[in-house]
């Protein structure tokens, strides 16, 4: 049986996976945000429940993490989280000891990519980009179905990438909490639907209510989200000209919206090198327990 974690800003997710995938218990609590003590506790709880609820078989259950950020390999600290509290904490090596076992942590959006590789919406392929497009924005990328993590553990990190092919009135961009400017995750992101809606005149709306009055054809909301497509497509074309996968996934919140699989896929081939692209644009098969599952699949059977 393994065991995968998803710890996110809000809510911590937990499954028990059998060898052929079948969930066999789940659970979710929320994050004790701001409190990285009891983090790992809470952690260590869930992996005690779900072995006593599904039964850990021949011995522990294997544990695999999915997390905002990545640990340092250089520290063996924790980076680049929007849970702040997290970073510059020897997070890895704490749920070891709590849990007195070996423990996989990936960043969560890796955690997409591997989940949708192994038995999702990209399943058998050998090079998958997933992308989440939810309050924040971030990438992973799975090869032959394992988590890419990077000599920097910097894969994937496309959300804290500049929107390519910026024009004058994308310049320098909206501050991102990263520190720099004009992120895709700025322009991206449920908010950055929002705050664009918002700089366009169009009042302060919320991105499923945009999302919503854009089917109904009001010109604003509608602008907003023709806006929203054309620079997802830029940022993918972005990723096709760097690593060309066989299909990219879409998670997340705004994953959901339907003319985003309409309206992206023949926006690629303007900004493709070579004017070529028909990657596959799918939504994730799991839904909201993609992270979750990839989590525990961070080990093999």
């Amino acid at each position: 049986m393994r065991i995968g974690i998803d710890l996110g800003g809000t809510k911590i997710a937990a499954v028990a996976l059998d060898d052929a995938g079948r969930e066999r218990a789940a659970r979710r609590i929320a994050t004790p945000r701001h409190d990285y003590d009891a983090t790992v506790r809470a952690i260590a709880g869930l992996v005690a429940a779900l072995e006593a609820e599904a039964g850990a078989g021949s011995g522990p259950a294997s544990v695999g993490v999915g997390m905002p950020g990545a640990v340092s390999p250089a520290t063996g600290l924790v980076k680049n989280a929007n849970s702040t509290w997290l970073n510059g904490r020897p997070f890895h090596r704490d749920l070891e000891a709590a849990l007195a076992r070996p423990v996989r942590c990936a960043n969560d959006a890796n955690c997409l990519a591997v989940s949708e590789a192994v038995d999702g919406a990209a399943a058998g392929a050998a090079v998958v980009f997933a992308v989440i497009l939810g309050t924040g924005v971030g990438a992973g990328v799975a090869l032959d179905g394992r988590a890419h993590i990077g000599r920097n553990a910097a894969a994937g990190e496309w959300g804290h990438n500049p929107l390519p092919w910026a024009g004058p009135d994308e310049v320098p961009g909206p501050a991102c909490w990263c520190g720099r400017r004009g992120c895709l995750e700025t322009w991206l992101s449920g908010p950055g639907l929002a705050a664009d809606h918002a700089r366009a005149g169009g009042g302060d709306l919320t991105g499923p209510e945009i999302v919503a009055r854009a089917g109904a054809g009001e010109p604003p909301a509608a602008a907003a989200l023709a806006r929203w497509t054309d620079r997802l497509a830029r940022g993918l074309a972005h990723a096709i000209n760097v690593i060309d996968p066989d299909v990219i996934v879409l998670g997340g919140g705004l994953s959901g919206i339907a003319q985003v699989y309409e309206a992206v896929p023949p926006r690629l081939p303007a900004y493709v090198f070579g004017g070529e692209a028909d990657t596959p644009l799918r939504p994730a098969r799991h839904g909201d327990a993609s992270g979750v599952r990839g989590a525990a699949w961070l080990w093999p059977v």
